[in-house]
């Protein structure tokens, strides 16, 4: 390993000293910390409300299906610093319109990416209004392969809609729930657009993801450590390996019990 500050050609060997650095850095720690919170508030959430709003949809009898169909996708296709800037002003304590409108119905103001109480569950909120689309076109996706007699034949029998949903539907999609939770964790781990528009890591670390620390420690710190910052970029894809080699081999576990039991 070379310790070089990217500007002129003075560079120095300096072995595994960073990844030791790394390791014993609390802001490191917190940053994986807080990434690790938004996957395992957010992740279940996406796939779980995405998966009802594929079921909605993908009736042929609902009304304006593909028109909420796109208006649902829409946010996905919005730049995502756009978005991070355009829900700052909508969240602006003094002058956004939910505060403006939480002061129509006599509520006092919420400062929501100002306070370290609010500011995490802002950037949930909005990370999980922002790629909602996505996921449910996956469940979308995975509907088209149940096939329809299915459905006609539990109807013939008396089944309702909680009876078609426990024992046709969540079935036949079990295989691709697996996928679909494996992908949304992978774009969760990519908040750092969001995050930096947003919040920029604040207040008090306290929406500081490991993708923001890293830019910080590359570009704006007063003294750039492009080496150090790259040693964090390793970490954090180890780590991204680990959580998601983790899902596998508990997906795995899983059926093998299940056949087993079977």
């Amino acid at each position: 390993m070379l310790e070089w500050r990217g500007l002129g050609t003075d560079r120095s060997f300096i072995g595994l000293s960073h990844y030791e650095r790394a390791l014993a850095d609390p802001l490191f720690w917190r940053s994986v910390g807080v990434t690790m919170a938004i996957i395992a508030v957010t992740v279940p959430i996406r796939v779980a409300i995405a998966l009802v709003l594929a079921i909605m949809l993908n009736n042929p009898r609902l009304p304006l299906a593909r028109l909420l169909r796109t208006a649902f996708f829409l946010p996905v296709v919005a730049t995502t610093a756009i978005v991070g800037i355009v829900m700052g002003f909508v969240l602006d304590p003094s002058a956004g319109p939910v505060n403006t409108l939480l002061e129509l119905l006599g509520l006092p103001p919420v400062d929501f990416l100002g306070s370290s109480d609010t500011a995490l569950g802002s950037v949930m909120a909005v990370h999980i209004w922002k790629w909602m689309g996505i996921t449910m076109i996956y469940w979308l996706a995975a509907l088209q392969t149940v096939p329809m007699d299915l459905y006609e034949a539990a109807e013939i029998d008396g089944a309702g809609t909680w009876h078609k949903f426990r024992h046709i539907t969540l079935p036949m999609l079990t295989p691709f729930a697996v996928i679909i939770t494996l992908l949304t964790v992978v774009e969760t781990m990519q908040v750092f657009d969001l995050v930096l528009t947003m919040t920029g890591g604040g207040p008090f670390f306290s929406t500081l993801v490991t993708e923001v620390y890293i830019y910080e420690q590359a570009f704006t710190s007063a003294n750039p450590n492009l080496g150090y910052a790259a040693t964090l970029g390793v970490l954090f894809g180890v780590l991204t390996v680990i959580v998601v080699g983790s899902l596998l081999l508990i997906t795995r576990l899983v059926r093998g019990r299940k056949e087993v039991t079977a």
